[in-house]
């Protein structure tokens, strides 16, 4: 008997079979796998962005080329400014591979109608010697304003904040809306820990992939508590491969880690804090249950009350899932409660 083609060449049908499979889930969408059944649901998800500088352009940039959600908003109080981002990174769609469309509106928050995730960019943006506390008087109308806004045409949004002072802007929206506490989410500790993961690879001359940390408290120079014993490289304790004066240098230059930026720059970043955006949207839109620090209305977690600040939670297409209480030792938790009340004074600056 003649062999057929899967006797004579299994290697070759076995991988124009795997093709097929490919280009039936990739190109023509059919739903081969039940898993596959929540792709539609995931593809007409809406997302907006309000403000559209840098950080914002790099929010939408980051979550269209992810190709996880079918329209992202981008609004600007500037004429046509929001408009030409859009068209821009638009313009950008068949180069990069993505379907998502993006639209920009001038302070017309009936066009973000529908959101399902609302990020508050918004604000001005930290100049040279400026600390992040400085900037609350002019940010607080701002971003209460804009929340305000967002709920009339989204009352169902989850919304996430990155204006500074973030923490305190975080709790902010808590106190001005009525949305339950796991709808609201500070971004701070998702940035500021891709920024300390920087920092020990860079000192263990490895690939960065190899490397886990995390930092908790407060988003500011002075708030922040990176969790140096707690940080591995695969799984190794990094106080296996480095002294003690090179993880204290890892934690200064991650604390500080915004501060270099807004002094080479001359105003705050964008790639890294539309990156840690981006992966936060992205969490929540695809219900991954990803767990990432980031500002939240804490009623005991950690000793802490009335306050908004970073700690591990759990993130899935209701928000915040669950806050993750890990055991401290007692040095990080009294720089827990330091940074604490450091965020604690800035709220009380608050006209709430």
């Amino acid at each position: 008997m003649e062999k057929g083609c899967a006797d004579q060449y299994p290697k070759v049908c076995q991988n124009l079979k795997n093709y097929d499979i490919f280009h039936k889930i990739m190109v023509l969408k059919i739903p081969i796998f039940d898993g596959f059944q929540n792709k539609k649901t995931i593809r007409t998800m809406k997302v907006t962005v309000v403000g559209a500088g840098a950080v914002g352009a790099s929010c939408a940039e980051y979550i269209a080329i992810k190709d996880f959600t079918s329209e992202v908003v981008l609004l600007d109080i500037k004429e046509g400014y929001a408009e030409g981002k859009a068209m821009d990174l638009m313009q950008t769609a068949s180069l990069n591979g993505f379907d998502t469309k993006i639209t920009g509106t001038t302070n017309d928050y009936s066009k973000t109608a529908g959101s399902d995730i609302a990020v508050i960019t918004s604000g001005i943006p930290r100049k040279p010697g400026m600390t992040r506390e400085e900037l609350i008087g002019i940010n607080a109308g701002i971003v209460k304003t804009v929340a305000e806004n967002l709920l009339k045409h989204s009352p169902n949004t989850i919304i996430i904040v990155v204006s500074n002072p973030m923490d305190t802007m975080t709790y902010l929206v808590h106190k001005a809306t009525d949305l339950p506490k796991h709808r609201i989410i500070g971004m701070g500790g998702a940035l500021d820990s891709a920024r300390f993961k920087y920092r020990l690879a860079e000192a263990l001359e490895a690939p960065i992939s190899d490397i886990d940390g995390m930092v908790i408290g407060g988003h500011s120079d002075k708030g922040m508590v990176p969790l140096i014993a707690h940080a591995t490289r695969n799984s190794i304790k990094v106080a296996e491969f480095l002294d003690e004066e090179k993880m204290d240098w890892v934690v200064q230059e991650t604390k500080v880690g915004g501060a270099t930026l807004t002094k080479l720059l001359g105003t705050s970043a964008w790639y890294a804090p539309g990156a840690a955006v981006s992966s936060l949207v992205q969490a929540i839109a695809c219900d991954q249950k990803k767990m990432f620090p980031c500002s939240t209305y804490l009623e005991g977690e950690y000793g802490l009350q009335d306050i908004c600040i970073g700690v591990p939670v759990i993130l899935g297409k209701n928000g915040i899932e669950k806050v993750v209480e890990i055991e401290l030792s007692d040095a990080e938790k009294a720089k827990l409660t330091e940074s604490a009340q450091g965020v604690s004074n800035t709220n009380g600056l608050l006209e709430v």
